[in-house]
């Protein structure tokens, strides 16, 4: 069954991927024809968003690689060089868009509206067939994917209310207004996520791990009479990596040390932690690293 899962995200990941290359394509020389800069920071960010798709699924595939004698961790932080193409992509397309954009907002052109109410009902079709496929996706890039495509959903909505607008009402302004919104938005959600991708290159402990509350737990364990040289890290953000000594008094027992290795690692599992490397060390005895154990 988890075989099964696997490839079916593989195959929706490759379906997602060719239909938003395509469509995006498309919305190129639809924004070029309907003279809309709404369309064409849309298509900016689809464009982003099969990059995305693109590096996912092939990803999804070569993460699976084993790991080998010069990535003993394996293929899995191969994903944060997808992520620097991603964000660098779409931060100089938005900043292309807007040097487009702002100058219209003093000088509005009127877009073809009815071209804009066409290609916002393609987008939603084609963005909410994708999405709809990814949803419910049991791989962590199947998943994130699905939220890129459900915000270009609501942006192609936003496209086909104001096309709607503008062939009642007279409001040209509209498409450059809508334009900045979008690429403002999507500006704003890459930094976030180059903010993130940078703390994974840092190896900063993730944000769901409290390593306070994680050497408490350790601590409260039995036998453990105290932890030092706690360490978490991520490699791409879903697998977690968590190295720690524990120390133990002296007369501990082998048969209570097997018992505390289980203990540590059914906490780890809690944790979900991908890798552990865990040191046991006895009594006063001075720590390898050249830390001297303290505590009762």
């Amino acid at each position: 069954m988890e075989v099964s899962h696997l490839k079916n995200a593989t195959f929706d990941l490759r379906l997602a991927f060719l239909l938003n290359t395509s469509f995006a394509i498309l919305e190129i020389a639809g924004g070029i024809w309907t003279n809309s800069v709404a369309i064409l920071s849309d298509a900016v960010h689809d464009l982003g968003d099969s990059l995305a798709l693109g590096a996912a699924w092939s990803l999804d595939r070569y993460a699976k690689k084993e790991r080998d004698r010069r990535f003993s961790y394996g293929y899995l932080r191969f994903s944060l060089l997808g992520a620097w193409t991603n964000t660098t992509v779409l931060v100089l397309g938005s900043i292309l868009v807007l040097t487009q954009a702002i100058p219209r907002l003093f000088q509005p052109e009127a877009p073809n509206a009815g071209g804009m109410l066409v290609f916002a009902m393609i987008g939603i079709i084609v963005n909410g067939t994708a999405a709809w496929r990814l949803h419910g996706g049991t791989s962590l890039n199947a998943s994130v994917a699905s939220w890129h495509l459900v915000e270009d959903v609501l942006g192609w909505i936003a496209v086909l209310i104001a096309s709607i607008t503008m062939l009642f009402v007279d409001l040209p302004i509209l498409d450059p207004i809508l334009s900045v919104a979008i690429t403002s938005f999507i500006l704003f959600n890459v930094l976030r996520k180059l903010r993130q991708t940078l703390m994974l290159f840092l190896q900063a402990v993730p944000d769901d791990i409290d390593l306070r509350e994680l050497e408490h737990r350790f601590g409260a364990l039995e036998h453990v009479r105290s932890t030092h040289h706690t360490h978490a890290w991520s490699m791409d953000g879903a697998h977690h990596v968590l190295s720690t000594h524990i120390v133990v008094p002296g007369e501990t027992s082998k048969d209570d040390v097997t018992q505390l290795r289980l203990d540590i690692a059914r906490l780890c599992d809690e944790y979900r932690f991908a890798h552990t490397t865990v040191e046991i060390e006895w009594g006063d005895d001075e720590c390898r690293m050249g830390e001297r154990h303290t505590g009762p």
